[in-house]
């Protein structure tokens, strides 16, 4: 069954999202000028790694205060236009990129940021990749135009060149780093000039006729270049389809300066226009129960967590699960079926974020993120829904290519150190391997990235008042055994020691590619997977 009244409407009007970008491209800095506009901050912080200045409001957790970049992602709510906006703000350091990936698995549509100056960068190219594979639609906004850069329509060549992706300008920026003076608005006719020495707020706003007064504002040489550049893109491009959009074919592209809070109310009157709505997403079928597309509408409340963050609170140790809702409304306190353990649990606490910030809420709907306190029964992958069995997609989580041991200096807290690494594993934070014989006295760490171990290591600190040091092990490579048909392998020749991850599944770990290479070749009937999916 269908809903339809007031329940109907509150899912129409949500609309869910990420920001992807490379590092050092300004993403947070956007991220702090959306909440201003929708009215949730009246002050933005700007991302310095410097004690003294104000933090930001999505970067929550103190190392990203020290450091200036976003380390975990975070979740936020506002209004705008009459919608209701679901933000996630993701790390763009490739050391977090299982994080970001998860949060791709949440979202209707995505907003790509590229600096003016760098254009399309590595990782953003990777990050584009995993929105192309799940068919996300994705925006696209210049950032850092008040700073010298490639010219846009070199920009613009890059972007379809590297990413094979047509763009379509939704606007143009007049001049470029000391001569930028505004953009033109392609959609409305508009031409909205700014003063760089203000925050953007006082924008003057022209229809774009060749003789009227915004021709006086700017220099001769940028009216000459941008006319110039006009003509060739209106000639080229037919009216924009929102169609092509929502089907990935083209990605709108706006122009502006988060930093001076210009251009960023543009993009998110456009954003509000065209961007999807909560989306169907198909179940997984299963021995009892076939696949199905969950409509949002549908009455039946379900959802998935790709989230579990712990310590949001350190004075309480709490632990939160993220639940993407799919369908249905949520409603605190609510009964639902827990597919993995395949129980009826209760949803008694929950609540929705900006950042760390939170506020209880008691209804919530297809499309909204919720957060629910957790007491160990969730993990990243598991579906929940009030009727029936529903299983979505998995999550994958990836080999990594760094690994350690660590040690506490007093023996008494070795527990508590176990337990610690325990709740970081379940979050998602790093990766433990155990031998069986040995189990969770003495596991392997495991992590993509050298910053991961940071974040590791100040977290324990921080977080537990553990004081550990890292002792690295040799291994590079991390690969699951799988037999032809998909099923874990538990034993190979060739003396590979198997261990097991958090899941229980059988992984070996090597030295270097060449150890890879023979047990390929000593196991031919073995597939070596890269990753494994966190549902169980």
């Amino acid at each position: 069954m269908l809903l339809t009244g007031p329940a109907a409407h509150e899912i129409n009007r949500r609309r869910t999202f990420a920001i992807i970008s490379h590092p050092d491209a300004g993403k947070t800095t956007l991220t702090e000028k959306l909440l201003y506009h929708g009215g949730v901050i009246h002050e933005t912080g700007e991302v310095k790694g410097k004690s003294g200045t104000k933090a930001v409001t999505s970067d929550w957790m103190e190392l990203e205060r020290q450091k200036g970049i976003s380390i975990t992602s975070s979740v936020m709510t506002f209004d705008y236009d009459k919608l209701r906006i679901n933000l996630l703000d993701t790390p763009g350091h490739k050391d977090f990129s299982e994080d970001t990936y998860r949060v791709l698995m949440a979202v209707d549509s995505a907003c790509m940021l590229i600096d003016v100056a760098k254009g399309v960068e590595e990782r953003t190219k990777k990050l584009y990749d995993v929105c192309r594979y799940r068919s996300i639609p994705i925006f696209t906004f210049v950032n850092k135009l008040d700073r010298e850069g490639k010219a846009p329509l070199e920009l613009i060549d890059e972007v379809e060149t590297t990413l094979r992706m047509q763009c379509y300008p939704v606007t143009w920026p007049i001049g470029i780093g000391d001569r930028f003076k505004g953009i033109y608005n392609r959609i409305t006719k508009e031409v909205m000039l700014y003063d760089q020495r203000r925050e953007g707020d006082e924008v003057e706003t022209f229809p774009f006729e060749p003789q009227s007064a915004w021709r006086e504002k700017i220099r001769p040489e940028v009216y000459e270049q941008l006319m110039e550049e006009l003509d060739l893109i209106e000639n080229a491009l037919p009216p924009f389809e929102p169609e092509e959009f929502l089907s990935g074919k083209i990605s709108p592209v706006t122009f502006g300066s988060a930093k001076q809070n210009f251009g960023v109310d543009t993009f998110l009157h456009f954003f509000c226009k065209y961007a999807p709505g909560a989306q169907a997403r198909t179940t997984k079928a299963t021995e009892k129960v076939p696949a199905r597309t969950m409509d949002p509408l549908d009455s039946n409340f379900s959802g998935f967590v790709f989230k579990i963050q712990a310590n949001m609170d350190k004075r309480h140790r709490d632990r939160v699960a993220f639940i993407r809702i799919c369908s249905g409304k949520f409603e605190r306190g609510m009964k639902v079926k827990h597919s993995r353990h395949d129980k009826e649990i209760r949803l008694a606490y929950s609540n929705q974020f900006v950042a760390s910030e939170r506020a209880t809420v008691d209804e919530a709907f297809a499309g909204d993120i919720v957060g629910v306190n957790d007491t160990g029964n969730f993990a990243i992958g598991d579906s929940v829904c009030s009727e029936g069995k529903v299983q979505f997609e998995d999550i994958p989580k990836f080999a990594p290519e760094l690994f350690a041991r660590i040690t506490v200096t007093d023996a008494m807290k070795r527990k508590k150190m176990q337990e610690a690494l325990q709740h970081l594993s379940e979050e998602g934070a790093i990766q433990l391997f155990v031998e069986p014989a040995i189990g969770m006295q003495d596991p392997i760490i495991g992590v993509v990235g050298e910053l991961q171990f940071e974040v590791l290591i100040h977290r324990m600190q921080d977080e537990y008042n553990l004081p550990v040091r890292l002792n690295r092990l040799p291994y590079t490579v991390a690969r699951w055994p799988r037999t032809a048909d998909g099923k874990p392998q538990d034993s190979l020749k060739g003396g590979f020691t198997i261990y097991r991850d958090m899941i229980d599944q059988p992984v070996i770990l090597m030295n270097q590619e060449w150890d890879l290479k023979w047990a390929e070749k000593e196991n031919p009937d073995v597939t070596f997977a890269t990753s494994i999916a966190r549902a169980r």
